[in-house]
């Protein structure tokens, strides 16, 4: 975001320096590395779990519930995450959001039953739900507007580095090891985090003016005139104030409908592309589809290829913009869908299928790829793009309630499908919604790249401004 300084009375734009923003928003998003070993424990653990020698053995729908659980925990844990941090602060409650982790790692260690091993996923689900709040709320809180787009995909890439991470220790450690270096994470978030500013909107919002200037300075650096920004956020806080938002207020006008429309479907295209479902179970997958590479191997393989293109779309979405990514990523990932549905249906169909060997796997990464450079990251940048400063809290509880029921949709559902319909069915389901996205995208979501506010709400409303000849 631009300030305006003042020299010899004249306004003069300026430009922040960004160290300490990337620092902070590095720092928070540790936490999200846990996200993601959090959303990837059970891929490799179900691998460990079903050797021979495992002191513990579950039933398929056993295994469904342990890794469906943590969704229903993240809607628990998101509905009250906004209230909470507006009460104590951004950095406090994000801070706080280590303990359900860390409890979670902690019972996990000592479980002998699969109701106790549920009961810490749904623990663990509490702190993943509130952190995907909290922490992308807090990066938009304190980045400038040049470089907005960039930070909020720091956190989808560092959530990556957790899914690849949790491949990587679940291969080479056994199960308690596994935990404990999960837990360790939740530690070096704690110190890591917790020299860093509090955001400054919520200061401002606290009456604590001065607060937010010391925050600013951190945050911009100390050359840098904050008032300019200040008194912005104060503007934006005293509307906020002033408007008590419901769920209807958005849907009351015709630009909140399409916003909330696009949001929304933003948010179920998302999960409805299968991601974790192929993520829960991406070790099973390869070994049903019998290829010729190690499943932990091409785990590790396929989760590298997310998270170095979550880093891609760190880089470009404020070059090339959110509505040709979101694009090329829904029709990508439903040809990649197809490709896998058409490997087992030859598979199941009694074909020799050791020529074509590699389809798994090319298809797979080309489908991480696919979502990591659109669908991952780019419909939680929507829900803090379309909406005013009084519907955005709304509307983000009501996008993550969303899209976490969801979560539990697909990996509650997906074994059962792969069972009862087969696993060509299964993917080419999951790829004919995406191709159905890829439509809806073309028609219904409005492009944000490098506008205000206004401009969005104007565009939203149908409101045309004539630029001056």
């Amino acid at each position: 975001m631009e300030g305006t300084g003042m020299l010899s009375d004249v306004p003069v734009k300026q430009d922040g320096r960004k160290l300490w923003q990337y620092l902070s928003t590095a720092a928070a998003s540790i936490l999200s590395i846990g996200v993601g070993t959090a959303l990837a424990w059970t891929s490799p653990v179900f691998a460990l779990l079903r050797k021979e020698e495992s002191f513990l053995k579950l039933s398929e729908t056993e295994e469904s519930w342990v890794g469906s659980l943590l969704a229903i925990g993240s809607i628990v844990g998101a509905i009250p995450a906004g209230k909470i941090a507006d009460k104590i602060g951004r950095k406090k409650t994000i801070l706080s959001l280590a303990a359900p982790f860390l409890l979670s790692w902690t019972i996990i260690v000592f479980a002998k039953t699969v109701i106790i091993l549920c009961i810490a996923r749904f623990i663990v689900g509490i702190g993943v739900g509130a952190s995907c709040v909290l922490v992308p709320t807090y990066i938009s809180e304190i980045a400038e507007a040049s470089v907005r787009g960039t930070l909020g995909a720091i956190f989808q890439l560092f959530l990556t580095a957790g899914i690849v991470l949790a491949f990587v220790m679940g291969s080479i450690l056994d199960y308690t090891g596994f935990a404990v270096v999960c837990g360790i994470i939740e530690i070096i978030f704690l110190v890591c985090f917790f020299w860093m500013p509090e955001s400054p909107v919520w200061l401002v919002g606290q009456s604590r003016k001065q607060e937010a200037s010391i925050a600013m300075t951190i945050l911009r650096g100390d050359v840098y005139d904050p008032s300019g920004e200040i008194s912005s956020m104060e503007r934006e806080v005293g509307k906020a104030s002033s408007k008590k938002s419901s769920v209807f207020d958005l849907i009351r006008t015709s630009g909140t409908r399409k916003a909330t429309l696009a949001c929304l479907a933003g948010m179920a295209f998302q999960q409805l592309s299968g991601v974790n479902g192929v993520i829960f179970y991406t070790s099973q997958i390869f070994q049903d589809a019998g290829s010729s590479m190690d499943p932990d191997l091409a785990s590790i393989l396929v989760a590298t290829v997310q998270m170095i293109m979550a880093g891609v779309a760190a880089l470009i979405v404020d070059r090339a913009g959110r509505k040709p990514l979101l694009i090329i990523s829904c029709a990508l990932s439903s040809m990649s869908l197809v490709a896998i549905g058409v490997y087992f249906q030859l598979k199941d169909s009694g074909n020799d299928v050791i020529t074509i060997g590699w389809l798994p796997l090319s298809s797979l990464v080309i489908f991480m790829i696919a979502f990591s450079i659109g669908l991952g990251p780019i419909p939680w940048m929507l829900t803090g793009e379309l909406y005013t400063a009084e519907l955005k809290g709304t509307a983000t509880s009501l996008a993550v309630m969303v899209n976490w029921f969801l979560v539990f949709l697909v990996t509650k559902s997906f074994p059962q499908m792969k069972t009862t319909l087969g696993p060509a069915i299964s993917f080419w389901i999951f790829a004919g919604i995406m191709g159905g996205a890829t439509v809806f995208t073309l028609f219904f979501v409005p492009e944000t790249k490098g506008k205000s506010m206004q401009a969005i709400q104007n565009e939203l409303n149908g409101i045309r401004i004539s630029k001056p000849v």
